[in-house]
């Protein structure tokens, strides 16, 4: 199974045709799956001029449909049952859907946030401070432990944004915080090149891209507050 950054964009299944992603019928096997989702990702992929947007549906059709207990769930869901065997009135449903955005706001993009906030935030004192003397072995001693935390942040992040599935409701949210969690994780791979070589457009290209993913971050609180209205 591939990996791409911060796995799949998770996405509630509930309202989306998996399997028509993927370009397989329901009663697929387990190899058919996997063989469309790896020739799907290969056409499709940004080094072969494919679009990311497409990637993106496909590592969420492929979390639900690679994995068994997720596929079992999906294809329940799928059928348009609930625990009974009956099927849920609308008014259930809407309720159900509120209940999965406040959930998933709650209890994945909340910790993520206050996790972003630990990269981000210090990282204008932690530059100020290198930059007295870069060659100074102390200083950058400090600054190369300040990327390790934050790698290990976003380790947390990636867990966090793989454990609960986003809603369909916030399917946008959910693309917007990915972007910024990409780019918070090429920006920390630059600031490592740069200790290891001391090019300065390493530093550079890693100073805007948590330049850009704070902006990312404020618009993404702006829309949290839009979404829980």
């Amino acid at each position: 199974m591939m990996d791409p950054p911060f796995g799949s964009l998770m996405v509630s299944p509930a309202t989306t045709e998996l399997y028509a992603v993927l370009g397989v019928a329901p009663g697929a096997s387990a190899a058919a799956i996997k063989a469309a989702y790896r020739a799907l990702v290969k056409r499709h992929h940004p080094d072969a001029g494919g679009d990311a947007t497409v990637i993106l549906s496909l590592n969420a059709a492929w979390a639900v449909l690679g994995d068994v207990e997720q596929r079992r769930r999906y294809d329940q869901e799928r059928a348009g049952f609930v625990g009974t065997g009956h099927a849920a009135p609308s008014h259930r449903r809407g309720r159900s859907r509120d209940g999965e955005l406040v959930a998933w706001l709650q209890q994945v993009y909340a910790p993520i946030d206050r996790l972003l906030a630990q990269v981000i935030n210090p990282f204008p004192a932690q530059l100020r401070a290198l930059s007295a003397d870069p060659y100074d072995d102390a200083l950058m001693e400090s600054f190369c432990a300040f990327l390790a935390q934050s790698k290990a942040k976003l380790e947390k992040v990636e867990a966090l944004f793989r454990s609960l599935a986003c809603p369909a409701a916030a399917k946008g949210f959910g693309l917007s915080l990915y972007h910024c969690l990409s780019q918070v994780q090429d920006a920390l791979a630059e600031l490592e090149r740069y200790t290891l070589g001391y090019v300065d457009s390493y530093l550079s290209d890693g100073r805007e891209m948590l330049r850009e993913a704070k902006h990312r971050r404020s618009l993404l609180q702006q829309e949290r507050r839009r979404l829980e209205l």
